[in-house]
């Protein structure tokens, strides 16, 4: 699968132009998402040399993207005909509708080929409480 992942609030936390945080088990994740088989492209607002700095962060942390803002590593991006929107299978980014879930939930959705509302239907604890009679505290 193709999995195009933002840099700036998603890998790290949101301080650009400079590099935020590491969020928590991010490139843990990405790294097991490589080695599942899985094809990683960085997609970021970042260019030139912020660009730079983005791509070897993560390359200084295991993380090595097939292609970083476009389809594939030898694609030329000088035609007027080409479309700069990436094709992806998927995209992770903090700009979701509803957030960035946390990188375990990521995998797992990714690995369990879900969708969040599924995973969030099948996760019963987060709305199962368990009622306790009035007399006991």
């Amino acid at each position: 699968m193709n999995i195009a992942v933002d840099f700036d609030g998603t890998i790290v936390e949101d301080r650009y132009p400079q590099i935020g945080k590491e969020r928590p088990f991010a490139t843990a994740t990405l790294k097991q998402l490589i080695k599942d088989g899985h094809h990683l492209i960085l997609w970021t607002v970042r260019e030139g040399s912020r660009l730079d700095e983005a791509v070897k962060w993560c390359e200084e942390r295991g993380v090595r993207f097939f292609a970083v803002n476009r389809d594939y590593e030898d694609d030329e991006l000088t035609s007027n005909h080409h479309s700069h929107k990436v094709k992806a299978d998927l995209f992770i980014d903090d700009r979701n509708v509803g957030g960035l879930p946390d990188w375990g939930i990521i995998y797992n959705l990714i690995s369990q080929k879900i969708t969040y509302e599924e995973y969030l239907l099948n996760d019963k604890s987060m709305y199962q409480k368990e009622k306790k009679p009035w007399w006991k505290f």
